[in-house]
């Protein structure tokens, strides 16, 4: 090297790629939005860098964004739907994803079917189906259970399928046939959260449950299995990468 000259070489930086979790149904009225944005509070007290994709033409999540406090962990937002209209692509909101987003949140609308269906399969690494304890939504989630594993998306590279029971109140008839179902999906049914006040004022202020200064024991109870079964499959699917 010449003498009083100093390289100037590149630095790269690089960044693991962003773990993407689909929380869908068709049938509407589960919870999907509550379950997407309480999901995203989790990932991002954790401490990982989080986005949260709309895709839901009532932009319900992107709403309760709009609410968050700067004083809660960051999460970063994306509303799929204008931004599909405004520039006419679907694909374009992939690059407006922060590169160093570890954990990706996908919230979708009802009535999920058919090629829309199977593109987010592709581009997701594991799907929560949340279900709601009646006769309607079992027989429902049996259907898009159904269709999501005859999506080419998911016949190319399946992904992990979990569901969670939502909206469900213990020791009810219509809990223990909504476990009994579930028990005979042979998916993995990792937790039940239950019916409460809780989530809807931790909405309305754009809070998740975990956010609360003062949590109640029941919701930190509930939501463990789910996260260390995230985090578990997210490990496996890590190693698989290498």
């Amino acid at each position: 090297m010449t003498a009083g000259v100093i390289s100037q070489q590149p630095r790269v930086v690089t960044y693991a790629k962003a773990m993407r979790v689909l929380v869908a149904n068709a049938k509407g009225g589960c919870g999907k939005t509550t379950l997407a944005t309480n999901l995203a509070c989790q990932f991002a007290r954790e401490g990982k860098t989080t986005t949260l994709i709309d895709h839901d033409p009532q932009a319900s999540a992107t709403d309760w964004l709009k609410l968050r406090s700067a004083r809660l962990p960051i999460i970063n937002g994306i509303e799929a739907v204008r931004e599909r209209h405004r520039t006419g692509s679907t694909l374009s909101w992939r690059m407006r994803i922060p590169l160093a987003t570890e954990r990706v949140v996908i919230d979708t609308p009802a009535g999920l079917h058919g090629n829309a269906l199977s593109d987010l399969i592709a581009q997701s690494d594991i799907v929560i189906i949340p279900v709601i304890p009646s006769a309607i939504d079992m027989r429902a989630a049996t259907e898009f259970i159904e269709e999501l594993r005859k999506t080419q998306a998911y016949r190319q590279k399946a992904c992990a399928i979990a569901v969670v029971a939502n909206r469900v109140k213990r020791n009810t008839l219509s809990f223990s046939s909504l476990k009994s179902f579930l028990d005979d999906l042979h998916i993995p049914f990792v937790t039940a959260l239950r019916d409460t006040q809780f989530y809807v004022k931790a909405g309305e202020h754009g809070f998740g449950v975990v956010d609360f200064d003062r949590q109640h024991p029941k919701e930190q109870e509930e939501w463990q299995p789910l996260m260390s079964w995230l985090n578990k499959t997210m490990m496996e699917i890590q190693h698989n990468r290498v």
